[in-house]
């Protein structure tokens, strides 16, 4: 009995600790106006009903470099109406003329990437890429951003040596294509293959002649990872969702991850506008 006594004395102050925390954010909350689903939306914190929450969203207005960092001196990033254009260098075979965006920003867990996607140039030979939840290999390079300097000739050597991440190619072509119907989507999972160098990173299957980006169609891109399933859906913006195409993948455990930045890459002279784009992480 005195025991209990003892206890219930102890809890007291602690409950009115709580019941006054709990009255000052009521009150917070009437201030302001706002109920508390939508100061969970206004913060982006309120999961959708299949648990994804918004982590990142980039402001057409804000200048790139606040929430963005280039890897290589030569190509180009600049803020438009129409949302971010990414110019990699204009010379083909030189590597100091590719180019790789990052977001400042890391992400955990299952992810959803969604943005529009526009090509703007005229070529039909080269890859975009967008790199998904890169860190460095090794203790002293998990952070890519610590030695992004090595990166300023951004060579693809230094990636698929030096990274893990997965990696998705889109309004792709062979380096001596000539069709512009003869485009490919590929998944690839890094570091580089130990037994099968470059070809054994490649995660099947590829799919061939999409009919997807033309020049000058703004494309809706949405993109998710779990941790063994991998897909990228597309469609032209302004039709409905029916002409959507679904391309999907299993990813193998040594390309399974679970952590880090997402890039852009443009290989050498090749152009695009990015608009809307987002993360979600659940």
């Amino acid at each position: 009995m005195n025991d209990f006594n003892q206890n219930n004395c102890k809890t007291k102050p602690f409950l009115k600790y709580i019941f006054g925390v709990v009255l000052v954010s009521f009150a917070l909350m009437s201030c302001s106006g706002l109920s508390q689903d939508q100061v969970e939306a206004k913060s982006g914190s309120k999961p959708s009903k299949d648990g994804w929450k918004l982590k990142f969203s980039n402001d057409p207005n804000t200048p790139w470099q606040n929430n963005w960092f280039l890897d290589g001196r030569i190509g180009k990033v600049t803020n438009t109406s129409k949302g971010l254009k990414i110019e990699a260098g204009p010379e083909a075979k030189n590597d100091a003329h590719h180019l790789v965006l990052w977001t400042k920003q890391e992400f955990a867990g299952d992810i959803k990437i969604e943005y529009d996607f526009t090509k703007i140039d005229d070529e039909h030979k080269m890859v975009n890429i967008l790199y998904i939840q890169a860190t460095g290999i090794g203790d002293a390079n998990q952070d890519i951003l610590s030695w992004a300097e090595e990166r300023q000739i951004p060579s693809m050597r230094s990636y698929f040596n030096r990274m893990k991440l997965l990696h998705i190619s889109y309004a792709a072509y062979g380096q001596t294509n000539e069709n512009p119907n003869e485009d490919y989507v590929r998944a690839r999972a890094y570091p580089v293959h130990s037994e099968l160098g470059f070809k054994g990173m490649e995660v099947p299957p590829s799919y061939y002649n999409t009919g997807l980006f033309k020049k000058d169609v703004v494309y809706k891109i949405e993109v998710e990872k779990t941790l063994d399933l991998l897909s990228f859906s597309v469609r032209p913006k302004d039709q409905d969702r029916s002409k959507t195409k679904v391309f999907t993948w299993a990813i193998p455990k040594r390309g399974q991850v679970d952590f880090g930045r997402v890039g852009l890459r443009h290989m050498y002279t090749r152009q695009a506008i990015y608009n809307n784009f987002k993360v979600y992480t659940r």
